[in-house]
């Protein structure tokens, strides 16, 4: 997502050598929307990823309607906007298939019944082989599941958002459903980089993220500094030591770090291979329990655990 917009003026080229780095280090797993951009990330994403298609997994998302000026239309799991916008992501991608298609919000207006149906009826078209659902709530995803078999539940997850543990959680390991995290360094927050919210350019839309803003921003800071705290202790950096936790917390967990800099790739990769303890585990459970963030995740969040 970053590579396109939202997290400051995105730099193309960088973003391609991040991806070129990625195939280096063994990475195939891919993820982007067609609201990122709008429609740009695909379109970036297709272009680099096209000569490794028999070695790469694409996912993409769809649901969240934006316009070429990238204005914010709404929600749409309409059966027939299914079809429409699975279509356009394919010539975007360059691709004859999505591997895993997601409904990046669920349309409150839509049963999930319908909307799953026709994402169904991609898979029988050969246009589709898995399905996804993001940002879902566990009722929603055992309807979903009824009507056709759910791969993956993408969701925010991190040492700062943890509401998926309980309900959720317990639900799709019932179902065999696997999660994808999303933001499993906190929108960057837990690398440590940011001080005061200053630090953000202006054109970042984390700037109106409510965990970014006034008050919550310096007691989040303060949950970052003791996440630091342990990992000098371990020989990492606070980004390694929370998405280090995040891989531990299953094999059906499979985090989706976004970066925008090969560094920063190289330094993500490195944190599938730190240790943690029984010990450091609770330790971070200490540090960062279920709801110790200051601020709700979204300025509105009337979309999301649809």
């Amino acid at each position: 997502m970053g590579m396109s917009e939202f997290y400051g003026t995105p730099d193309e080229d960088r973003a391609v050598e991040t991806i070129h780095r990625a195939l280096e280090r063994g990475i195939t797993f891919f993820d982007t929307a067609d609201m990122y951009g709008p429609f740009t990330n695909e379109q970036l994403v297709g272009r680099v990823l096209t000569p490794h298609r028999r070695d790469v997994t694409i996912a993409t998302k769809f649901g969240i309607v934006r316009n070429e000026a990238g204005e914010m239309l709404g929600l749409n799991g309409r059966p027939d906007y299914v079809e429409e916008a699975c279509h356009a992501s394919l010539q975007r991608l360059g691709v004859d298939t999505i591997d895993l298609y997601y409904l990046h919000r669920v349309d409150p207006e839509v049963p999930i019944e319908e909307t799953v149906g026709a994402m169904g009826d991609l898979v029988d078209a050969g246009k589709v082989r898995y399905l996804g659902l993001s940002e879902a709530a566990a009722d929603t995803i055992r309807r979903a599941h009824r009507e056709r078999p759910i791969t993956a539940l993408q969701t925010e997850y991190s040492l700062w958002t943890r509401h998926v543990e309980g309900e959720i959680l317990d639900t799709i390991r019932e179902l065999g459903i696997g999660l994808v995290p999303y933001s499993p360094l906190g929108r960057g927050f837990l690398t440590g980089r940011f001080a005061s919210p200053e630090d953000l350019p202006d054109d970042d839309w984390r700037r109106h993220n409510p965990r970014f803003q006034g008050e919550n921003f310096q007691k989040n800071r303060d949950l970052v500094e003791a996440v630091e705290d342990l990992a000098v202790q371990k020989n990492a950096t606070p980004a390694q030591l929370a998405l280090a936790w995040v891989l531990h917390q299953g094999d059906d967990v499979v985090p989706i770090p976004g970066t925008t800099n090969p560094q920063h790739l190289d330094d993500n990769v490195e944190a599938a291979g730190i240790p943690l303890s029984t010990a450091d585990l609770n330790r971070l459970d200490e540090i960062a329990p279920k709801g110790v963030a200051a601020g709700e995740r979204y300025p509105d969040m009337s979309t999301v655990d649809g």
